[in-house]
């Protein structure tokens, strides 16, 4: 910013997320991380798309009301697989089972942001959604795969951004940074929006 120009509040990222963090640290912007404490609890009625939107907005609302006046990115990714929800697995034994549903099948990514600034308040929400295709994974190739990477933290028991694309026979997708949690190219253009050099 030159002199006399106005600098953009502060930039928050309301995530525990290693990967988002790492994501938004490609646009260049100072930011702070700050944990959004929020429950996470599934609620029956919901579809994983308004499940992702609720979440990635309640993260965002959580942090808002410790940082007034500054910028918050709020995000959640859920992933859906032949009706069942892909949570992260946790343990070697639950990645094996989740790539076992994912063999020759397609998962669906929705990947919501919510970005809140003020004052005055502002507020824009999206969604990316993104469709993975597996092609169909034996058994020695899902265990070689879980002993290599350990996927342990990652919904559906993968990570496109490493070994994990190599089960794949494609990625439908309008941003590549979706699937990895934190879309950054309607990011962005909102952050753009409020006055933020991007880049």
């Amino acid at each position: 910013m030159t002199a006399g120009v106005p600098q953009p509040p502060a930039l928050v990222l309301a995530s525990t997320s290693a990967y988002r963090r790492e994501l938004l640290q490609r646009l260049r912007l100072p930011f702070e991380v700050v944990a959004p404490l929020v429950d996470e609890a599934v609620i029956a009625s919901e579809t994983p798309l308004e499940r992702a939107q609720r979440l990635g907005l309640a993260k965002a609302e959580a942090v808002s009301l410790r940082f007034p006046g500054a910028t918050i990115v709020g995000s959640d990714q859920v992933a859906v697989c032949r009706g069942e929800v892909l949570e992260k697995p946790g343990n070697a034994a639950r990645c094996r089972e989740q790539l076992a549903l994912l063999s020759g099948a397609a998962a669906t990514f929705y990947t919501a942001v919510a970005v809140l600034a003020g004052p005055p308040a502002r507020a824009a929400q999206f969604v990316d959604t993104t469709t993975v295709y597996f092609r169909t994974l034996a058994e020695a190739e899902i265990e070689r795969y879980v002993a290599a990477e350990q996927p342990f933290d990652c919904a559906g028991g993968f990570r496109c951004e490493g070994l994990g694309i190599s089960l794949f026979t494609r990625i439908v997708s309008e941003d590549s940074t979706a699937l990895i949690g934190l879309p950054l190219i309607s990011l962005a253009r909102s952050l753009r929006q409020l006055g933020y050099a991007v880049p």
